[in-house]
């Protein structure tokens, strides 16, 4: 079990929390862990337990997505978790809900992962007050092109929020280090072309583009796409990414645990990247 209590309270405006995490980590020669889970797969309740399991084997930070059902960036795992998800019930107002109700009991940054029509159906500047007022510390969204995301950005930090933006291998040069000086908490580095989903092997040019950002601006780099095990957590560290986010590998085993066992499961599992990440 590995102390991730967060000094600052939930409530904190700090816009912070992400950075100074993968910073401290980098200090003690760690790479930060970023799991990815899909609320309301298969139940809130069941979510709820497998965020509070994920913290206790050692996240560093958790990303949390709202299921949609046009998810453009996701692949068949993620996608199927976000249906099983709608299919219960879950909306964006009952994952809020659900994070409040954890308040006291999560202390790691929550980064909630969604798409812009549920942003602009709820309100984006509505959204983001929201969410800060149940701690979670940053957004991705996917679909959400550099320049619309630099209008969300400090609408966000008004609010604490980080707005984390994501590079792509076919991401024009100029424009990558656009996106990587215009994120807040870290840089998303896409691992591959196409959409989420496990990979047996990464690619090498995923070395090169992680040093192009460190070299471009001050913003950590978190991998994410594509990574299925520790293999692969122990090769973005060795490459000298500052996180390693796994989605659909982690996603998959929650969805084939026996029900009311997904929180082992996710915690087992867990554990084993703990370990590759240092």
């Amino acid at each position: 079990m590995i102390d991730n209590k967060d000094p600052l309270p939930q409530n904190s405006v700090s816009q912070d929390r992400i950075s100074r995490r993968l910073r401290q980590l980098k200090k003690e020669g760690r790479m930060a862990l970023m799991p990815f889970l899909m609320a309301g797969d298969p139940d809130l309740e069941t979510s709820a337990a497998i965020l509070l399991r994920l913290q206790e084997e050692g996240a560093d930070v958790i990303e949390l997505g709202i299921p949609y059902s046009d998810p453009l960036a996701d692949g068949p795992v993620i996608q199927a978790a976000a249906s099983r998800a709608l299919a219960c019930g879950t909306t964006p107002r009952l994952v809020l809900q659900m994070l409040k109700d954890l308040r006291g009991e999560l202390f790691i940054p929550i980064v909630l992962f969604t798409y812009s029509n549920p942003l602009l159906n709820f309100g984006m500047e509505r959204f983001c007050e929201e969410a800060s007022k149940v701690g979670v510390a940053g957004l991705v969204v996917p679909d959400l092109p550099l320049e619309e995301a630099e209008l969300l950005s400090p609408l966000a930090a008004d609010y604490g929020l980080d707005l984390v933006l994501l590079v792509a291998p076919t991401t024009p040069k100029q424009r990558m280090i656009r996106i990587s000086r215009k994120s807040r908490g870290f840089t998303y580095l896409v691992s591959v072309t196409g959409v989420t989903g496990e990979r047996t092997v990464l690619e090498d040019r995923v070395q090169s583009l992680i040093k192009e950002l460190k070299e471009s601006s001050t913003s950590c780099v978190a991998v994410g796409f594509g990574i299925s095990g520790p293999e692969q957590v122990r090769q973005v560290r060795a490459w000298g990414a500052d996180g390693a986010i796994v989605g659909s590998a982690l996603v998959k085993r929650i969805s084939n645990a026996e029900y009311g066992c997904e929180a082992d499961e996710a915690g087992v599992f867990c554990c084993e990247l703990r370990k590759a990440a240092g």
